[in-house]
């Protein structure tokens, strides 16, 4: 546990969380998250977009009960490795002694996603860039067989491919992500792939775990504090986001959980179901409705308007697609706003503001983060 400063006069304990390196990371924000929720009295909390958990398993070693929820397959896997597990750390050493004495195989990751060191290059020659070498893609093909094999239950299976997908986090040759690959081999690409036990711990509440839509999932239950960090399109005009970025940013962990082997397509080999044509968020639309608001601005007010809870946390970034007076008005005709923490990126300063409108002379900075606090009406 860490105490680290908020503000000049506020310190906040700061539960350690793990994960995996992600575009939408809440790390950085996770005291102040805590911080906000402490100003409330709650103790159930939703985290609607969960990821790669962070915040979920935050909340969780800091007394609440959590519901864990999000759209990816990957996600879920996480939530029940780190929320619903109820072993201790050394009862999974010998499974996961076990996994890494398999004997590598040439599998479906190898075919697709493998590729030979070629004197430090990624480039094959299909002239396509890998985002792990062949040594470690034959390692995880024979894991990942060898999962099935075993037929562990769910729990179980959550934690050995949470460990795996940790595991080849450190070994990759990307980004961060995995529509796009290094043209040379990243020097941690070349280090053997070895499990370990995730950092699972007991905490004492009632968790539970979703991969629902969010809209199907706030109407059936009840917390007292819901925290909201829905994927956002960029306000750029002229280069339209990816409306999709999440499940395409992510599609090898969708395929590793799922082992379905799915249809790909491109350079990066991403699943056929990840295409912009198929799966959308409306939260990501960069379009307009027929009055001319965006239709992400709509989603974010029908989001509030239909949750069940007291309280809500919002993350909002100023490279979104609503601009402050349009979130401003969307919150204030469902609530008040009882604080605001204002995070620049750029200047690393992180600053608190109280519910009046100073944040919105901050509309044409970017590389801000909003952590909006409310009260519903």
């Amino acid at each position: 546990m860490k105490t680290l400063p908020l503000f000049d006069d506020l310190v906040c304990d700061v539960p350690e969380t793990e994960g995996i390196k992600y575009a939408g990371s809440k790390l950085k924000l996770v005291p102040h998250i805590l911080q906000l929720a402490n100003q409330v009295d709650a103790q159930t909390v939703l985290d609607g977009f969960s990821g790669t958990t962070r915040v979920s398993q935050a909340f969780a070693k800091s007394g609440y009960n959590v519901i864990c929820n999000d759209l990816s397959a990957w996600s879920k896997i996480f939530g029940t490795c780190y929320l619903i597990n109820k072993k201790l750390p050394i009862e999974y050493k010998e499974l996961i002694d076990h996994l890494n004495s398999v004997s590598p195989i040439d599998g479906w990751f190898t075919e697709h996603y493998g590729g030979m060191p070629n004197g430090g290059c990624a480039v094959q020659q299909d002239g396509l860039k890998k985002p792990w070498q062949v040594h470690n893609t034959r390692k995880l093909d024979a894991i990942r067989e060898e999962i099935e094999i075993l037929g562990l239950d769910v729990v179980d299976k959550a934690v050995v491919l949470t460990s795996l997908i940790l595991a080849l986090d450190q070994v990759d040759s990307s980004l961060g992500h995995y529509v796009s690959y290094l043209k040379d081999w990243s020097p941690r690409s070349y280090n053997e792939l070895v499990l370990k036990v995730p950092k699972i711990f007991s905490s004492p509440g009632e968790h539970q775990v979703f991969r629902s839509d969010i809209f199907d999932l706030v109407p059936s239950i009840s917390v007292d504090l819901a925290y909201f960090d829905p994927p956002y399109g960029s306000n750029n005009e002229k280069m339209p986001p990816s409306r999709v970025r999440y499940a395409s940013y992510y599609h090898v962990w969708t395929s590793l959980c799922l082992f379905d082997k799915p249809p790909l397509f491109g350079k990066a080999k991403r699943r056929k179901d990840t295409s912009d044509k198929v799966a959308i968020s409306v939260f990501e639309e960069f379009r307009r409705n027929s009055s001319g608001g965006y239709i992400a601005v709509d989603a974010i007010e029908k989001l509030i308007k239909a949750t069940q809870a007291r309280w809500i946390i919002l993350s909002y970034s100023s490279g979104g697609r609503a601009t402050t007076e349009e979130l401003n008005d969307v919150i204030q005709s469902n609530g008040k706003i009882l604080d605001v923490v204002k995070i620049d990126y750029k200047k690393n300063i992180m600053s608190g503001m109280t519910w009046t409108n100073e944040w919105l002379r901050d509309d044409e900075v970017t590389n801000r983060e909003f952590l909006f606090l409310i009260e519903k009406s």
